[in-house]
């Protein structure tokens, strides 16, 4: 049989863009001009500095996502290794020449913008984990050597985004790389395993912990131990969210954020701001609107015919989802602190821009859906 037949024929550029889900383009403008609103009364009533540069970023990221979305699916599954790669290589150059910001070492200084790689990392390990699994069977994953690769294609980022140090982003490479085993079909068994064992570490790895992350869990346990230090966020934003209501006290009306009360509130604590000012019913309608992104994630990375397809589908599902549940438990003082943005609402730019390029993927295995790509990465029927 010849190879053209075992796949339905290309599409045209036209016929990949008809195949877009607008819908789910649609709902991530709409959200993202939530957080140009917030920016905006963030910034008692001015674009500048944050919500004009949010807008701009999204208009360039609603762009490239698109673009991404119209690729071929199979370019990303042999290209999934060097895009990994080269992602290993700016954390590395982070640990040689990044520059320290609220003291913290996470960034490239590039002239024009400055670059976070942890955050690249974590759509180029979802490729790369993807690949590597798209190429076995159960038998094979059944093995525990054939484990040990995708473990340290996860911990070398995991330790050096640590050393920068970024708690909240290693705990997502971590729980993102496990929904991906676990989609691949590793069994539940070994997961418990992996618990066991960093249950019985934890002493240890205790002694590694910065103090002010140390301090953050200890918080976290009983913040009122010190209402003025290191428990003044999360008593703060307990206020604010309590302060809010149902209905909330208006746009812009917010007053532990208008006064200043409210830590971070463009980037960590933006969540806070926005029940603040529109209450409960504002806060579940933004939930609703993620509620709907996860489920059309999830229902896109079902419907691939292709095992890379879905898997990176779960991934980037996962990893949204995993941005979401973090900043808002976060907030609500239901984990500890560890800085976690709110998608498409927090200022910054390297972690919209990864974002909308994780829904780039997405589109596009949704678009390339019915491309059945062999385990040796051939086309098959």
């Amino acid at each position: 049989m010849r190879e053209d037949s075992l796949n339905p024929p290309s599409f045209t550029l036209l016929q990949k863009l008809i195949h877009i889900r607008w819908i789910f383009v649609l709902l991530v403008i709409a959200v993202a001009f939530i957080g140009v609103a917030m920016l905006f009364s963030a910034a008692n009533g001015n674009f500048q500095p944050w919500a004009s540069r949010h807008l701009a970023r999204l208009g360039v990221g609603i762009g490239v996502m698109l673009c991404i979305a119209l690729v071929d699916i199979r370019i990303w599954l042999k290209f999934a290794y060097l895009f990994y790669g080269f992602s290993l290589i700016l954390l590395i150059l982070v640990e040689v020449m990044g520059f320290i910001g609220m003291g913290a070492q996470r960034w490239l200084d590039l002239g024009y913008f400055n670059l976070q790689p942890s955050e690249i990392m974590k759509i180029t390990l979802v490729l790369a984990l993807a690949r590597y699994f798209h190429g076995m069977g159960m038998e094979d994953i059944d093995r525990p050597t054939r484990l040990l690769i995708p473990l340290v294609m996860v911990g070398i980022p995991t330790v050096l985004i640590l050393r920068q140090p970024d708690l909240g982003t290693a705990i997502m490479l971590v729980m993102a790389s496990g929904g991906l085993f676990f989609v691949a079909g590793v069994r539940l068994w070994k997961f418990g395993a992996l618990a066991v064992l960093g249950l019985a570490l934890m002493p240890v790895s205790w002694q590694f912990l910065h103090s002010y992350q140390k301090r953050r869990i200890m918080t976290f346990l009983n913040p009122e131990s010190d209402p003025l230090g290191a428990g003044y966020h999360i008593i703060q934003s307990k206020i604010a969210l309590g302060s809010g209501g149902v209905s909330g006290r208006g746009f812009m009306q917010g007053t532990q954020g208008h006064l200043r009360f409210l830590p971070e509130m463009q980037t960590d604590f933006i969540f806070t701001m926005l029940a603040e000012e529109f209450g409960m019913i504002g806060a579940l309608g933004l939930i609703s609107l993620y509620i709907l992104l996860l489920v059309y994630g999830f229902a896109i990375a079902m419907r691939s015919h292709s095992h890379f397809g879905r898997l990176v589908g779960m991934g980037v599902t996962v990893t949204f989802f995993l941005y979401v549940f973090i900043n808002i438990a976060m907030v609500m003082g239901l984990i500890p602190v560890v800085g976690v943005p709110l998608p498409l609402i927090s200022y910054g730019g390297t972690a919209m821009m990864t974002l909308l390029i994780g829904f780039g993927l997405l589109m596009g295995v949704w678009v390339h859906r019915d491309v059945v790509i062999g385990r040796r990465g051939g086309d098959r029927a």
